[in-house]
């Protein structure tokens, strides 16, 4: 979908999308944003902790950048990793507004940002961030979610983050309604879903942390109740008598082996043991072509919570591709899955979208092959954007997001690991934590449900 094919739902909104492109780039034009990257002596307070062998600061406080290790089945991957054990909020208050929900979100400039400045949730916090250990102020809208009540829940769910680059992260994915609609402080708008959608279409400008907990919704379980803030598409959803059991028997059966057969390590190990990297004075990287590399950055950002700091950053050497692919089969809609091991992972395997390759990859199967031809010939194309990965850890991580549709005949025959699921079943599971990695959540929050 291109910009051209964006049009507005024929709704009350507070605001129109072209209002709303204006704000966020008001708020680009009107604040002082800069980034240097600098070496690890002039990174106060970050340093290398010659003992431990990893980048953390004096405090040991946020985060830390340490070695890890995964071996098994005559392999051996060795990288740096993030190892940040709190979990944070990320946070979205919805309201009813002109009869229409609206979800009240932020125009947030993160360090790492692509396009500086991405559409954000109300509240998108670590653990630091809200207990103010930073010395700076608390963020906007926090006791709405610290004194929530189960009747405003719509949704409550601990979730991963990137596997490959975090060791166990999670946060708090978190929708809760408002019986009033709450003021809009300078740097926060009210949305429709819709709208939120739209703008996803739109490269790096919906931030990660939007689209994961959006991907929560429960729409399968919300079939009997009325008058809540969501659209629902039976294009997409089934109800849950209709949950496909032995789509959910192949899932679990695949992660499930890979957790009793596969004979994984994981280790942590200092940064100076690991095999094929060079740790220099501007960062941490690899002697072979890899994902990305460590830097260190000075960051200045007007409008914070802290307005200037020092931080090291992981840096993407290219930009990935996650892709979904689905295929109508007589009327259900159903997408193409694989669990997937990621290093980082706290059980070492989640469910991810058909395809997951960063820069490197390479099409090693006939899946992977009939995606790249499909892309590349410009057919059935669905979706196609670029959006960055979260830019408080990462700098500039962009991956391409498209879905893909298929005919029957195109893939009659499954290779290893691949499982057709329907989106009711995907979005069930999407209710336990930790099943779905962070990549095919992303993707299925493009779906107009």
């Amino acid at each position: 979908m291109t910009k051209a094919d964006i049009s507005e739902k024929n709704e009350y909104s507070k605001h129109t999308l072209d209002e709303i492109l204006s704000w966020i780039d008001s708020i680009k034009d009107s604040t002082r944003v800069r980034l240097d990257k600098i070496c690890l002596q002039d990174c106060t307070p970050w340093f290398y902790d010659d003992e431990s062998g990893e980048i953390r600061n004096k405090d040991r406080s946020f985060f830390q950048i340490s070695g890890i290790e995964m071996a098994g089945d005559g392999e051996t991957l060795q990288q740096p990793i993030i190892i940040q054990n709190e979990i944070g909020f990320l946070g979205i208050i919805a309201c009813k507004i002109g009869g229409v929900w609206h979800y009240l979100m932020q125009a947030k400039i993160e360090p790492g940002n692509v396009n500086v400045v991405q559409v954000s949730p109300t509240i998108q916090a670590t653990k630091s961030n809200f207990e103010a250990r930073h010395g700076g102020r608390v963020p906007d809208y926090l006791p709405y979610f610290m004194n929530m009540k189960p009747e405003s829940i719509l949704v409550d769910q601990i979730q991963s983050e990137q596997s490959s680059r975090f060791l166990g992260k999670r946060n708090r994915n978190v929708i809760i309604m408002s019986d009033e609609e709450l003021e809009e402080k300078k740097n926060f708008r009210w949305l429709t879903l819709s709208q939120i959608k739209a703008l996803m279409h739109y490269d790096n400008l919906v931030n990660m942390d939007t689209r994961t907990v959006i991907s929560c919704i429960p729409f399968v379980l919300l079939e009997d109740e009325k008058d809540l803030p969501f659209a629902q598409n039976l294009a997409y959803k089934s109800s849950v008598t209709e949950l496909n059991r032995k789509t959910i028997i192949s899932l679990y059966n695949a992660m499930n082996n890979y957790k009793m057969f596969t004979q994984n390590r994981v280790r942590l190990l200092p940064l100076r043991d690991l095999e094929r990297w060079e740790i220099r004075d501007n960062g941490v990287f690899p002697i072979d072509d890899y994902a990305f590399e460590v830097i260190y950055c000075n960051v200045m950002i007007e409008g914070r919570e802290v307005t200037s700091w020092n931080q090291p950053l992981i840096a993407s050497r290219g930009m990935g591709t996650i892709g979904l692919i689905c295929c109508n089969f007589d009327g259900m809609v159903k997408f193409l899955v694989k669990p997937r091991a990621e290093v980082g992972c706290r059980d070492f395997i989640e469910i991810g979208p058909t395809i997951q390759q960063d820069h490197l990859g390479t099409a090693d199967d006939e899946v992977t092959r009939l995606f790249w031809n499909k892309l590349n010939a410009g057919e059935g194309i669905l979706t196609d954007a670029i959006l960055s990965e979260e830019g408080g850890r990462f700098y500039q991580e962009q991956n391409r997001n498209v879905i893909i549709e298929i005919s029957k005949d195109e893939l009659k025959e499954l290779p290893a690991g691949y499982v057709w699921s329907d989106y009711g079943t995907l979005n069930i599971m999407m209710q336990i934590n930790n099943v779905l990695n962070i990549q095919l959540r992303n993707m299925l929050s493009f779906l107009e449900i």
